[in-house]
């Protein structure tokens, strides 16, 4: 009778055991394809990034600073925040290039109402 117990005890965890592992392992799959792999992506155009710097180049650091390249070396980066204003960064601070977005439509009739 105690076998009998036993056996039934087995056979009940045994698929139990092994839906708790498929569930284990789609939760770590999930948390690959929505967290690591985007970070992944991120962080590989971001090296891309540093590496095509170029002198004359607009950037934007973390911090915030705008400024335009003046020295590109292995580590520094020395940007013109203002004229004859020279800062070194981090090369790894730069958090992209810089793009001054063209005025939209709205903004343009404005100023050529205040024009006449």
């Amino acid at each position: 009778m105690a076998d009998s117990f036993l056996i039934l005890a087995q056979a009940a965890g045994g698929p139990g055991g092994m839906m708790n592992i498929v569930f284990i392992i789609g939760l770590f799959a999930i948390m690959y394809f929505v967290m690591i792999r985007p970070q992944q992506k991120q962080m590989k155009a971001h090296r891309e990034l540093l590496s095509g710097l170029k002198k004359g180049d607009e950037v934007i650091t973390q911090g915030g600073i705008i400024g335009r390249i003046q020295v590109v070396s292995e580590r520094e980066v020395t940007l013109e925040v203002a004229t004859g204003v020279r800062i070194r960064v981090l090369k790894s601070s730069v958090a992209g290039r810089f793009a001054v977005s063209e005025p939209t439509a709205a903004a343009k009739t404005e100023e050529k109402k205040e024009e006449k």
